[in-house]
């Protein structure tokens, strides 16, 4: 296994769209959303370790999540775990873990990865991290996985590449925001758009010089602390500074500016596991599109629902389609699938009080 390969794994979100599963204390990724056996940062942990050094994945996260993060991944140490001591988006903790990745290896090639999505062939997976690492050792690039979209979503972002270009590994022409459907439409129709899974790679010199052009002020901040990287002094560092440091997305800061951005069309299924209408969709279902995970259930005139209980509850339902039914101790959720999008809103809500 290549020691100079490292893996960032992006587990500080909430997942609100997943209450009452997913809350604050206890978000979507530290939880087995597939009824697997594993929770996401398990199976993503596991999946990064086939061509990634265990002890060279680092685990980017809050710091109120720290034993979460110990107690389910028990062969990470605490120094692989980094901390942030306030919620400051994508950019400044990339940036701060990639400045401790600089200062083990500055030959160091990084996937920054989340945490909380599904992936279909690990093996495919694999191929494409492969590849993209192999492209960005040759050369100065940031890159990104693309997922071949299969229907007009209107919830990802999108890259577009140059149609005529032909080659394996595609210069990005450009990031487009969440489209409408009439947009995302649009996009499938072109054949040239691919859906942004929020997967990148790049070696760290690359990364470190992309901040440099985008991010001075912000590297700038950083650095002051260099010397305590990798050190007992590196989170008292932290702590004092991080809340300084921008509020700002690594897509939005660095990699729709950046010239010498390349697209990888991935090989391999994907959903990002955002709602409970995409975990339905990755679900095994009976006949009518009921999908259930741990519930014993009894089901009549039910169609197209996804129902979850904690441990083996004995759920009896008739006459209901299209709906979410959730059970997690002293809280029910029945909510029409179609208006899920509501669910972070009364998560956020609760949290106010």
């Amino acid at each position: 296994m290549n020691k100079n390969y490292y893996a960032i794994l992006m587990a500080g979100g909430v997942g609100s769209r997943f209450w009452p599963v997913s809350t604050v204390d206890f978000p979507k990724q530290f939880h087995d959303m597939l009824g697997t056996g594993e929770t996401l940062i398990q199976k993503t942990f596991s999946r990064l370790s086939k061509i990634v050094p265990k002890e060279n994945i680092l685990i980017l996260t809050n710091e109120r999540y720290n034993q979460l993060v110990l107690e389910q991944l028990p062969q990470v140490k605490q120094d692989q775990v980094i901390l942030e001591p306030v919620m400051r988006n994508t950019a400044p903790c990339i940036l701060f873990a990639s400045l401790k990745i600089q200062r083990q290896n500055p030959d160091a090639l990084v996937v920054v990865a989340p945490s909380d999505h599904w992936i279909e062939d690990e093996d495919q997976f694999v191929a494409n991290l492969h590849k993209s690492f192999e492209y960005c050792s040759q050369n100065n690039v940031l890159m990104t996985l693309g997922i071949l979209p299969t229907f007009p979503n209107t919830g990802y972002g999108y890259i577009e590449y140059n149609k005529l270009d032909n080659n394996p590994i595609k210069k990005v022409v450009q990031f487009r925001e969440k489209p409408d459907y009439a947009t995302a439409k649009a996009f499938i129709q072109s054949r040239n758009f691919l859906w942004n899974a929020g997967i990148f790679i790049w070696s760290i010199r690359s990364i470190t010089e992309a901040f440099e052009t985008f991010l001075p002020e912000m590297i700038h901040l950083f650095e002051k602390g260099k010397t305590f990287y990798n050190t007992s002094r590196e989170q008292e560092f932290i702590n004092e500074i991080y809340a300084d440091a921008e509020n700002i997305s690594i897509d939005y800061a660095v990699l729709e500016k950046a010239r010498n951005v390349y697209v990888l069309p991935a090989t391999f299924d994907w959903n990002d596991l955002g709602t409970w209408g995409s975990l339905h969709e990755k679900l095994p279902k009976d006949e009518q599109f009921n999908a259930v995970v741990n519930a014993t259930m009894i089901l009549e005139n039910a169609s197209n629902n996804i129902i979850r209980t904690e441990g083996k509850k004995l759920v009896v339902i008739n006459g209901l389609s299209d709906f979410i039914v959730v059970d997690k101790n002293d809280t029910l959720l029945i909510f029409p699938k179609d208006k899920e999008q509501e669910i972070k809103k009364i998560s956020m809500l609760l949290d106010q009080k």
